[in-house]
């Protein structure tokens, strides 16, 4: 494909999937966008190849040309997205990533209160069987990424309540399950009151939206609306109408922010990230980001967070919550390498939010001793060896900086006591 191609000038800056088609017709990739317009274009930038792999930059020279459908929200473009893998199975889409770690959702139908479960791709079958599923158990996916796909349920949640309970609903009703009547309680389930008959409507109207038919379900809702209003079922009727509001303004914020970047940005020079977390028994707990860019400090991009979700001694979880942050700054140039302080749990983690933001950044982790001096690194054995002085530089800056930084926070709280 030319890297000028004229239809790319009509792509709307708008939500969709894009469809990278081949000579023969066949489709090569499924991508989903928050805007048609700037994602298509990325693949025609000059350094693709080094953002984004040499699969993607000979994908898009197999290319003939490009077609795409616009959604209503991210969130349905994601749908549509996951569907049309499952259809065309497109060759790069498997290259992309591994498919066996993708995410599919299952709705156990053959229940009497059906569950929405999500499932890993390399235990699906096993999983399915343990359920004692049938032929007909609605599954959908895959999923890419599994951050997105976990904000997504999260909003399908707030207008359709569903179970995903590890045991059988009628099971844990019959024990009177604590965790069950809690969930029930404050809306993550549905609602006690609710008959299994108007369960199953909801459950149907899940499978619609996961079946890319929102419209379908729209229909549906304003004539159980019209159905109630006229009934005098004033309560039932609000409730469909705070559903049908909730569709058709989907409040997708949250994935827009978990757009996946599949490489880190790039920019002259080599940039590492070095994190930190600092505490005293779990007391004014702080996490921070340094930053050096071929060999020199940056301070001008260091960053710190106050520990918001941790009140007590858990660096794993710390970490966790300082790159969860960190990712939702799109606007900070990503780096090349993360350094983070700790071992083999700290390195765990931080490859887990990654993985599940979809980002792919190499990762090392700096384990030290007694008198806290470099003891080994952690992580890909190429990375470390070219780049190991760095590596201890944005570590010691790191470790300096919280030190610093939770220091000053200790003083303030014991001024103002």
């Amino acid at each position: 494909m030319t890297r000028e191609q004229p239809s790319l000038k009509k792509l709307p800056d708008e939500p969709g999937v894009y469809f990278f088609v081949g000579q023969r017709r066949q489709v090569l990739y499924v991508g989903k966008a928050t805007s048609l317009k700037d994602r298509v274009r990325s693949y025609f930038s000059a350094d693709l190849a080094h953002t984004r792999g040499p699969h993607m930059s000979q994908m898009v020279e197999r290319a003939h040309h490009v077609e795409f459908r616009e959604t209503d929200s991210v969130l349905e473009a994601l749908v549509l997205e996951a569907k049309l893998i499952k259809t065309f199975k497109p060759l790069y889409n498997t290259r992309d990533k591994d498919d066996k770690s993708f995410n599919h959702l299952v709705i156990t139908k053959h229940e009497a209160y059906p569950r929405v479960l999500t499932v890993r791709g390399k235990e699906l079958q096993t999983k399915l069987k343990e359920l004692g599923a049938t032929r007909t158990t609605p599954v959908y996916g895959p999923f890419p990424y599994a951050g997105q796909f976990k904000e997504a349920l999260k909003i399908i949640r707030k207008i359709f309540p569903y179970y995903d309970c590890t045991r059988p609903v009628c099971e844990l009703m019959e024990r009177d399950d604590r965790k069950l009547r809690f969930n029930q309680s404050i809306g993550v389930y549905p609602d006690t009151r609710i008959s299994a008959k108007e369960y199953a409507r909801t459950i149907r109207h899940i499978q619609l939206f996961f079946e890319g038919n929102k419209s379908q379900v729209v229909r549906s809702i304003e004539r159980e609306m019209h159905a109630h209003a006229r009934k005098k079922e004033f309560e039932d009727a609000a409730r469909c109408k705070r559903q049908l509001f909730a569709l058709r303004h989907i409040e997708d914020v949250s994935l827009i922010r978990r757009e996946p970047r599949m490489r880190a940005q790039q920019e002259q020079g080599y940039r590492l990230e070095g994190y930190d977390v600092a505490h005293l028994q779990g007391r004014d707990m702080v996490g921070v980001m340094t930053v050096v860019v071929d060999g020199a400090p940056d301070k001008r991009s260091y960053r710190t967070f106050t520990i918001r979700s941790v009140s007590k001694s858990n660096d794993t979880a710390a970490l966790t919550e300082v790159l969860s942050r960190r990712l939702a700054h799109p606007e900070w140039l990503y780096p090349r390498l993360i350094v983070a302080d700790g071992g083999t749990a700290q390195l765990n983690a931080a490859k887990k939010v990654l993985a599940e933001a979809g980002v792919e950044i190499p990762v090392v982790a700096v384990t030290k001793d007694e008198r806290h001096r470099p003891k080994r690194i952690q992580g890909p054995s190429k990375v470390r060896r070219a780049y190991e002085a760095y590596i201890l530089l944005v570590n010691a800056e790191a470790h300096r900086f919280s030190l610093a930084v939770h220091t000053r926070k200790r003083r303030k709280r014991i001024r103002a006591a």
